[in-house]
């Protein structure tokens, strides 16, 4: 597969005590949805506006199909930007926004009119050409800076989390949208956000940044199943931590002894912490005998009940103090618990994953 972009060691210090990226090396594939995340302050900014030619590498090397971009400045390499802010010209039409960039590099008029339109066609904004941005909704101003970038045709679009201004339902249905537009266009889309839905929606790859370091790299269900460090597992969705110690025959011996089974490399004698999310387990009687032989049966007692409409959350207390947090779908035929209840925690033997960072 070809690399649109390559990054190979890349630090960006400011001055002599701020280091905001730190040694990354990355490749991300012609065509790919790949969504830089992580908490404000990680380095996912930096790293974009470095790849945008808006900062220069401190260390490295950043290459654009195969070609050095060393100094080369923002208008000479073959990007484009959506920031957060559309800073869409208020007195102009859709078509008129859409067209000034071609206009502004003396694009023939015939080639103008061709290159809107298909950018327009392709952000479904057809039909709206003569609307101005303050008859147009949040999503379809969005569209509109989305299309105003695409009609210079880049091989790569970078977007700085375009969808942080729009409100929650809008920025869901946006989140779609977004990633069919990629798909229909075919470039590849380098996007960063700190929201974890936002990526998990919509990459087909993404990258963890915290403390300007890259973390790991995979498919949203790589980073989701399978983090490599406990900042991971915690910041992409919700989890619960476990401490334990590797047991002689492989188990993880949690609480006050309970050994159960997990994903695990580790020595014997080795402290671990599990990952577990809170919607791998279920919640059986006590001394459920139906419960599956594969999966892991703790003791735990029921100590606060949320519901959340779709689902209900329950606080569970095992064997020496520690909570767990369980989610389960909220059908009609599953069973209540009430705060107080004895039960069966249950998740199965390959949900779990000792860590110890």
């Amino acid at each position: 597969m070809t690399a649109a972009v390559s990054v190979r060691g890349v630090t960006k210090r400011f001055g002599t005590d701020v280091t905001a990226v730190a040694d990354v090396t990355l490749d991300i594939v012609d065509g790919e949805f790949f969504s830089l995340l992580g908490p404000s302050g990680c380095g996912k900014t930096t790293m974009l506006r470095m790849v945008a030619g808006l900062e220069f590498p401190t260390e490295g090397s950043i290459q654009i199909f195969g070609e050095e971009m060393a100094l080369r400045a923002p208008n000479k390499r073959p990007i484009n930007t959506v920031f957060q802010s559309y800073a869409l010209f208020p007195h102009m039409t859709v078509e008129r926004n859409v067209a000034f960039g071609p206009e502004m590099r003396k694009v023939p008029k015939d080639e103008i009119n061709t290159q809107v339109a298909e950018a327009i066609e392709a952000v479904h904004l057809k039909g709206m050409e003569q609307r101005k941005p303050n008859q147009l909704s949040g999503g379809q101003q969005q569209r509109v800076a989305l299309a105003r970038a695409l009609v210079n045709r880049p091989k790569v679009l970078l977007l700085d989390e375009p969808l942080g201004a729009l409100d929650l339902k809008l920025r869901q249905a946006m989140q779609i949208e977004l990633k069919d537009i990629q798909a229909e266009v075919g470039i590849t889309f380098i996007y960063v956000t700190h929201d974890q839905e936002e990526a998990l929606t919509m990459s087909d790859r993404i990258g963890v940044m915290n403390e300007g370091r890259l973390l790991q790299v995979g498919t949203p269900e790589d980073i989701y199943e399978n983090p490599v460090n406990r900042f991971v597992a915690e910041f992409i969705g919700e989890t619960n931590f476990i401490d334990g110690v590797v047991a002689d025959d492989g188990r993880i011996r949690i609480g006050e002894g309970e050994l159960v089974y997990a994903r695990c490399d580790e020595p014997t004698g080795t402290d671990v912490t599990l990952t577990l999310r809170p919607e791998k387990i279920q919640i059986h009687p006590r001394s459920d005998p139906t419960v599956p032989a594969e999966r892991n049966q703790v003791a735990a007692n029921v100590v606060r009940q949320l519901y959340f409409g779709e689902s209900i959350y329950y606080e569970l207390a095992i064997p020496g103090g520690e909570l767990v947090d369980a989610r389960l779908e909220n059908i009609p035929s599953l069973r209540r618990w009430a705060v107080g209840d004895e039960v069966t925690m249950s998740f199965h033997r390959e949900a779990a994953e000792a860590l110890t960072s």
